[in-house]
């Protein structure tokens, strides 16, 4: 299936997010039907924060790599490292060059604002004629970045109707978690709806009964990859031993990383 057919299978696209070549090419061969970049991984891996918008860089470097996978990749270009559509749009066509099957570009920033509709718009009707077979995933972080009044579902359907009006393929909602709010979002949206799997809040069973066609990790992965690392290195300090489990062997990472270049 295409990157564009894997979000109107019978079950959402459970989307694992990658920090660096090796755990893409593992996810890869973990079965799961494509591949997305992580921002806050690449980022922190550079030393950098998340969403200040320079690692434009690093990000290129690695969709040069991911593309080698033998599945479907889409990058996390955070908001697209520029607020000028032209910019934004070389961007994506760079990395439509290299095969990458799909972008997310997210409209919040830095500061924690909301870039505006009319320029966010802008910016994906330039990536739509920059990269026109790319998959292009809309975030609005309406929910994400709400203030203590919560989060506004009609300026998200505003914003979200936008963006499919502009080009965009698929629309990405992250903070959003009930039912109430992800079915009107499904109902009113002509678009497949990408939602963020949030521990306790979120059920993929539940979600694709609700129609959501494609749910993220995001973060967790790597998040969870620095508390296995400490704790095995704090297990081993402490008590001599190493946590069970199964852990690739220096032989089985050469060949994850060698076996899966074209």
């Amino acid at each position: 299936m295409s990157f564009r057919d894997l979000h109107h299978g019978d079950r959402p696209l459970l989307l694992p997010n990658a920090w660096d070549y090796a755990t893409g090419a593992a996810l890869a061969a973990a079965g799961f039907a494509a591949v997305g970049t992580t921002s806050l991984g690449v980022a922190a891996a550079a030393g950098r924060p998340d969403s200040a918008g320079d690692t434009r860089a690093e990000t290129l470097a690695l969709a040069r790599l991911l593309a080698r996978l033998p599945v479907p990749v889409t990058v996390d270009a955070e908001g697209g490292f520029s607020d000028d559509p032209g910019e934004v749009a070389a961007l994506v066509a760079e990395l439509a060059g290299y095969g990458i099957a799909g972008v997310n570009i997210e409209d919040g920033r830095a500061d924690g604002s909301l870039r505006p509709v009319d320029r966010q718009t802008a910016v994906i009707a330039a990536v739509r004629s920059a990269a026109p077979g790319i998959f292009i995933n809309a975030r609005t972080d309406t929910f994400w970045l709400a203030g203590a009044a919560g989060p506004d579902l009609a300026a998200t359907l505003r914003r979200v109707e936008a963006y499919a009006g502009a080009g965009a393929d698929g629309v990405f909602v992250p903070g959003v978690a009930r039912e109430a709010d992800i079915a009107a979002l499904v109902r009113d949206v002509p678009l497949p709806l990408n939602v963020l799997f949030l521990p306790g809040r979120t059920d993929v069973n539940r979600l694709a009964g609700l129609g959501v066609r494609r749910v993220s990790l995001g973060s967790l992965l790597y998040r969870t990859a620095l508390h296995a690392a400490v704790t095995a290195a704090t297990g081993i300090r402490d008590t001599g031993t190493v946590p069970e489990g199964p852990i690739p062997s220096y032989a089985e990472v050469q060949r994850l990383v060698t076996g899966a270049r074209p």
